[in-house]
Order: C-alpha cells, then sequence, then structure tokens
C-alpha cells in the first residue's frame, strides 16, 4: 500500500482569497491546449492563424466551463443542486460533469465554426487532439482533492484516502488511471493519429471512441458517487452509461469518414 500524499486542496490562500488546485488545474489545461492549437496553427498558416485559435479556446471554454457544470447538475447530482440554487455557481470548490464539459465546448466550436465559416468537423478535428490535456490536468486535480477514488482493493499501490466517506480502507487511486488513460494515452495517439491529413471527422470520431473507452474500463474500478450507486444489477455505472454512447457513436464517426475519405484540410 502507498500512502496518500496530504496536498492541500488550497494551493494559495490570501486573507479570504484561497486559490484552488482545482482552479489551477483547469487554467494549466486551457494555456496548455491553447499552446499546443497554436502550434498545430503554425503548421497550417493557410487554414488557421493564432488569432483564430484565441478565438476558438476563448468558445470551447466557454461552454466547457457551462456545460460542464450543467452536467454535474443534471446528470449527477440534481436533488442537491435544486434545492441549493446559490452551490450551482461555486464551480472552484469541484463538481464538473466531462460528458456536459464535451457538450459544451462542443457548442462552443460550433459557435466558432459558424461566426468563422468553417466546416464544423474541420474545427473539432482541429481541437480534438489537445482535449486530453485539460483531462489529464483535471483528474490530476481530482486526485489532490481527495475525490473520485476508487474501489476497495489490495493492490501494493492502493491508497486510503483521507475523506471519512472512503471508509479507511485501500483504495485504486483510479484518479491516475484515469489521467494516464483519458489523458497522457489518449492524447499521445491523438496527436500521432493527426498529424497526418486524415478524412474529416475521423480525429474526432477517434476521440470519441478512446474517451469512451478509457472511461468505461476505468469506471470498473471507480467507487460510483454514493447517491447514484451502481445501476443495472450493481454492475454497471452512470459514467459508464454516458460513456457507451460515445463509443459507438465514434466507431461510426471513423468508418463513415475513412469510407467518404473527405480530407479534412
Amino acid at each position: 500500500m502507498l500512502n496518500y500524499p496530504q496536498i492541500d486542496p488550497v494551493a494559495i490562500a490570501l486573507g479570504p482569497i484561497k486559490i484552488r488546485w482545482y482552479g489551477i488545474s483547469y487554467v494549466v489545461g486551457i494555456l496548455g491546449a491553447w499552446w499546443l492549437l497554436n502550434r498545430r496553427a503554425d503548421l497550417q498558416p493557410k487554414l488557421w492563424t493564432r488569432e483564430q485559435v484565441g478565438d476558438l479556446v476563448f468558445y470551447c471554454a466557454l461552454g466547457l466551463l457551462i456545460g460542464g457544470r450543467l452536467g454535474e447538475v443534471l446528470f449527477y447530482n440534481p436533488g442537491y443542486y435544486f434545492s441549493n440554487l446559490l452551490a450551482i455557481l461555486r464551480i472552484w470548490e469541484g463538481g464538473m460533469s466531462f460528458h456536459g464539459g464535451l457538450i459544451g465546448g462542443l457548442a462552443g466550436a460550433g459557435v466558432f465554426a459558424r461566426h468563422t465559416g468553417k466546416a464544423f468537423f474541420a474545427v473539432s478535428d482541429f481541437l480534438a487532439p489537445v482535449i486530453p490535456v485539460g483531462l489529464a490536468c483535471g483528474r490530476v486535480a481530482n486526485f489532490i482533492n481527495g475525490e473520485l477514488w476508487g474501489t476497495a482493493s489490495n493492490v501494493p499501490w492502493a491508497m486510503i484516502f483521507p475523506d471519512p466517506r472512503a471508509g479507511g480502507v485501500p483504495r485504486h487511486p483510479s484518479q491516475l488511471y484515469e489521467a494516464a488513460l483519458e489523458g497522457v494515452f489518449l492524447f499521445a495517439i491523438l496527436w500521432w493519429y493527426s498529424s497526418r491529413p486524415r478524412p474529416a471527422m475521423a480525429t474526432t470520431g477517434l476521440f470519441f471512441a478512446l474517451y469512451g473507452v478509457a472511461r468505461i474500463a476505468v469506471e470498473f474500478v471507480r467507487e460510483p458517487d454514493a447517491h447514484i450507486g451502481y445501476l443495472a444489477g450493481g454492475w454497471l455505472t452512470l459514467g459508464q452509461v454516458l460513456s457507451l454512447p460515445m463509443v459507438i457513436l465514434g466507431a461510426i464517426m471513423v468508418l463513415w469518414a475513412h469510407r467518404a475519405a473527405t480530407p479534412a484540410r
């Protein structure tokens, strides 16, 4: 068993002002994605400018924050938030849904595409390879917060998380599994795949499919939210239910894109 590192969720405290690692993770993720998108734009100067990248990041970041919070409210804990409406605004305390954030981010990409006259999949294919950067940062923040832990386990790297709700038993550090799969692994595959011209929609579809597979796999060792629990006979989780359509849709998109063979750039 490994010792859980006791990291204060508050990175900087200046009197009443508290800057949390959770918030910092979002800033780092967005800035990291912005920097990588600028690199991609520099390789396609006839298609993308750095000014366009800045606008795209703004629209997507705004959609991510709104969609991620609404997803948490509607998918995971509507009873609590509808009884505590002001809590919806306290995003610095945590509580963001990936699936809601994805929908919001794609909506932002759609608004950007409409304003610039670009095809939607030209935008989403450009954007998809850098999304895992933000995912990795977010999962590391979950680990620092000691939240979203895994199921009880006796593997050598299991940890006892300090939250009393974790029961004081060794558990899978599922946040780190997700950071590795949804972040590092997914980024490496998508960055490599998109380094050559691909059919329109293929990179977006590959992101959907691989993220869905990674999320479904980790959910088998991730403790579901206590107020939701397991679904369908005690083994299926809400995260898996929300991710399965991504796998199916992503696979269809990849196959359709290569069959149509329409270049994305």
